[in-house]
């Protein structure tokens, strides 16, 4: 069973159905007991990183998430769940799970932000779980996105992914157990869903 965690932000709905739709069990939940069950997490996103902290921590879901991430349990984070993944995050000074060091910034571009629509991602990476994690996918293939900031890893070797828009940034990230897309797979259509499906074939 995957959970989907409900902390009141992201794409619940979206998420659900792009599982229903390739036959895999899951269920939406806040619940601790269901988290700590669950063979594997999906934290969705949409909104700030102040506000998706907040909510984590009123309904005490911050320290179950790092404990579950650091036994090793698969984790895909999606949008704001990418970001609050790192140390921390400019959008509110907040202070975010660090699960991951670094840092979340703003775009400093002419471009218009926040950035909305397909862009394309670039594979970087050689290993097995990356191949296999986008098979069938091209590289260069386009997800769509939503975001004005962007993440930067203090450890470079956990980028596999990177999208330009005013500069290279990460778009996907593989560390252990955790794999987390700037990207929404779940509104990317069919290359989205072959994208989840895969990553759930990985775990």
């Amino acid at each position: 069973m995957i959970v989907i965690i409900d902390y009141g932000l992201g794409n619940l709905g979206s998420v659900k159905n792009t599982l229903n739709k390739l036959g895999v069990d899951s269920v939406i939940s806040k619940s601790k007991n269901d988290i700590e069950k669950a063979d594997a997490l999906i934290l969705p996103g949409v909104g700030s990183a102040k506000q998706g902290m907040e909510n984590l921590k009123t309904q005490c879901l911050d320290k179950v998430l790092i404990n579950e991430i650091k036994k090793g349990k698969p984790f895909l984070g999606i949008c704001l769940g990418m970001q609050l993944l790192f140390s921390e995050s400019e959008e509110g000074n907040v202070k975010c799970l660090n699960v991951i060091n670094g840092k979340v910034k703003k775009f400093n571009s002419e471009l218009k932000v926040p950035q909305i629509g397909w862009n394309e991602v670039r594979i970087k990476s050689l290993e097995l779980r990356v191949k296999n994690l986008f098979k069938n996918v091209l590289d260069k293939s386009s997800f769509y996105f939503v975001n004005s900031f962007y993440c930067l890893p203090d450890d470079k070797s956990v980028i596999v992914g990177e999208t330009e828009y005013g500069i290279n940034y990460c778009s996907i990230l593989i560390k252990n157990n955790i794999t987390a897309t700037q990207f929404h797979p779940e509104k990317s259509g069919q290359i989205g869903q072959r994208f989840i499906k895969n990553w759930i074939k990985l775990i």
